[in-house]
């Protein structure tokens, strides 16, 4: 089987080929390709993941290029982990909602709108490729935040997709040790829209131990999602640590605008995790990607492909169509839920409808979404200032009117379907 990462030169990529590695007798991974535009971030990220594949005892291929359509021509699986315009966009979308009294945030409010716009058209450019290239059955995992909204755009245009979030297998390691089982054993039950999920349920071996996981370890609960116990004691669930953008807006503002934004700190660990790369005696993914972010994504990852690959019907948390799966939310809509994955794809399992308190957020948020999805498609302003009127962060038009502007003025350069359109008689 021939595996292609589109974005191979990420920070992230090691993390994903140390689970590559542990599975590759599982998936019968026979070639991986990284690819990447940036040739410096190909030799270096090229390099270690080379020499970690090697010490795992891998005997398949590697190619780094960066070359799209070489890199997707036969593969099986197409992994989508991209960042348009790099960290430097990261920090725009981060202090452009922050100059107009808005949470600045990569994937949630009008930072997130800001990624979307610049992204979906760059994803579905490469989703084209594929459906040329690749193997006639491939599978493109989609990695690339905002995930629900990229996924929309994929499933939208007729790609074989499905995205994923590193949140629900977060929480089923946190939760794991709380009970003293192994991992596998516990199931989160975490619904919502990507980045606005709630854990409504936690299974441990079939049986739902949320209640007494809440009165036993509440606090550790409160302090992994960074919420406060008593909200989660009120709800009766777990929120996404994304809930407190939400939950406590104004203290989040406040923060922000006396901080350092988080893309300044990502791009600083970022520069020292390449370094640590360099090093030719380094087979090992180091300590400090952890503080990259995406924690578990290789675990993630690795389990989605393989049961894609093998069909073996296990459960997992991805971003797929809601097709009736939530109760409020239109067909089309794409929900973060846990579905069971075999060849054929992912099948989301039952869900009794969400409460009120939850539903009104989702069905608010996911309105959103989809007027995003349109903009990014079609570059109508109209359908950027709908949008961010829309997300219950923003919703206000002297904020609205402006982070249109800046918006589009600040991404123009990764924009072009926003450029004035020549009229023909």
């Amino acid at each position: 089987m021939k595996l292609a990462v589109v974005g191979g030169g990420s920070t992230y990529t090691p993390e994903l080929v140390a689970g590559l590695a542990r599975e590759r007798e599982r998936l019968d991974l026979t070639e991986v390709v990284l690819q990447d535009i940036d040739p410096e971030r190909r030799e270096v990220v090229g390099g270690l993941a080379g020499r970690m594949l090697s010490a795992a005892g891998y005997e398949g291929k590697l190619s780094v290029t960066d070359d799209l359509d070489a890199a997707v021509d036969g593969a099986s699986f197409v992994l989508i982990q991209l960042r348009v315009g790099g960290q430097e966009a990261r920090l725009s979308d981060e202090t452009i909602p922050l100059a107009c009294g808005c949470i600045g945030q990569e994937t949630t409010g009008a930072g997130g709108l800001g990624k979307a716009l610049r992204t979906v058209p760059v994803v579905l450019q490469i989703a084209d490729r594929v459906r040329e290239l690749a193997a006639d059955d491939a599978w493109i995992v989609d990695f690339t935040n905002p995930v629900g909204i990229v996924v929309r755009g994929l499933l939208d245009a007729g790609h074989r997709a499905v995205g994923l979030c590193n949140v629900a297998i977060g929480l089923q390691r946190a939760i794991a040790p709380l009970l003293g089982v192994e991992p596998p054993r516990v199931l989160v039950d975490q619904v919502g829209l990507n980045h606005l999920t709630w854990v409504r349920a936690v299974h441990l071996d079939g049986k739902d131990v949320l209640p007494e996981l809440i009165a036993e370890h509440g606090d550790e609960l409160a302090a992994d999602v960074e919420l406060p116990r008593a909200l989660i004691e009120r709800l009766g669930a777990i929120p996404s640590y994304y809930l407190h953008y939400f939950y406590f807006h104004d203290n989040v503002l406040e923060e922000q605008r006396t901080g350092t934004p988080r893309a300044a700190e990502v791009a600083e660990i970022e520069r020292e995790l390449l370094d640590l790369y360099r090093d030719p005696k380094l087979t090992t993914k180091p300590a400090l990607l952890e503080r990259r972010g995406g924690a578990y994504y290789s675990d993630a990852a690795t389990q989605l492909v393989a049961s894609l690959a093998t069909g073996n019907g296990d459960v997992q948390v991805v971003d797929i169509r809601n097709s009736g799966t939530l109760a409020g939310l239109a067909e089309d809509d794409v929900v973060e839920v846990p579905a069971r994955i075999d060849a054929a794809g992912a099948a989301p399992l039952p869900q009794s409808p969400l409460a009120p308190e939850l539903l009104g957020l989702v069905q608010h948020v996911a309105a959103y979404e989809r007027l995003a999805a349109q903009a990014a498609i079609t570059g109508e302003r109209e359908l950027v200032y709908k949008a961010l009127l829309a997300h219950p962060l923003i919703g206000q038009v002297p904020q609205v009117e402006e982070l249109t502007e800046n918006l589009l003025a600040a991404g123009r350069a990764h924009l072009p379907q926003f450029e004035p359109r020549e009229v023909t008689a």
